[in-house]
């Protein structure tokens, strides 16, 4: 045997052996289905963070772990609004039996996840107005609530100030329910510093009636054709669906 050969044969030897002392590769796990998926930081991060936020902090959405939120919106809101979505405004339904791609147990998930988010005790004794309006709100009553507690940063009209922009835009209210406005009227928006219903006039926190009458009163303000570049009652037309 030649020098070259048997320097070869060697070197071949001890590869061969020391490949019996190297770990295995890796087993790839096989692929979960989407419907398997119930970890809640998975679920949460893929369907809602793009509006709501990292981890329930707000964005172009309402704040998820605000804990006046989750006060006044129990588990039957929560799973309502991920399954059936919210009609009139971007929130659309992820429940499969409503035209979504989430499972039963996947809504259910997702709700017990963002009530974890709950401090119990963060609202310290104070039980804010309900979620749902009793009865509907006095729109004349509520222009004067409104400047009361929120003209000085929205101005007395609504229509923007120094400190924030107009509510009374028809574009913004042609995206957000009646419901929607109740719930940022009681919980505000901590993430842009707006106080929820007691910090506006300090030592005298909202009325259930007088946030029904701030409701009312933005309510009036939506345009009847949202996104028109003027009114079709002025211009003394008849119009259906937007068009002459």
């Amino acid at each position: 045997m030649s020098g070259r050969l048997l320097a070869l044969s060697v070197a071949l030897a001890i590869v061969t052996a020391g490949c019996g002392n190297l770990p295995s590769p890796p087993v790839s796990a096989a692929p979960q289905p989407p419907d398997a998926v119930v970890n809640f930081d998975t679920l949460y991060s893929e369907n809602c963070a793009a509006c709501h936020g990292e981890r329930g902090r707000g964005g172009a959405a309402i704040t998820l772990n605000n804990p006046v939120y989750l006060a006044i919106a129990d588990n039957n809101v929560l799973q309502k609004a991920i399954t059936n979505g919210v009609p009139g405004t971007p929130m659309s339904a992820f429940a499969q039996s409503a035209g979504g791609l989430l499972t039963d147990q996947q809504v259910s998930a997702l709700v017990n996840g963002i009530r974890k988010w709950a401090k119990p005790g963060e609202l310290a004794g104070a039980q804010p107005p309900p979620y749902s309006a009793g009865a509907p709100g006095n729109a004349l009553r509520g222009a004067k609530v409104f400047e009361a507690y929120c003209g000085s940063c929205h101005g007395p009209d609504g229509k923007g100030g120094k400190k924030a922009g107009s509510v009374v835009n028809p574009s913004y209210l042609a995206l957000v329910s009646d419901q929607n406005l109740r719930t940022i009227v009681i919980v505000g928006r901590p993430e842009f510093d707006a106080p929820d219903w007691r910090g506006d006039l300090p030592g005298r926190p909202m009325t259930a009636e007088e946030v029904s009458d701030i409701v009312a009163w933005l309510e009036g303000h939506r345009a009847r054709y949202p996104g028109q570049p003027y009114s079709a009652e002025k211009e003394g037309t008849t119009q259906k669906g937007g068009k002459p």
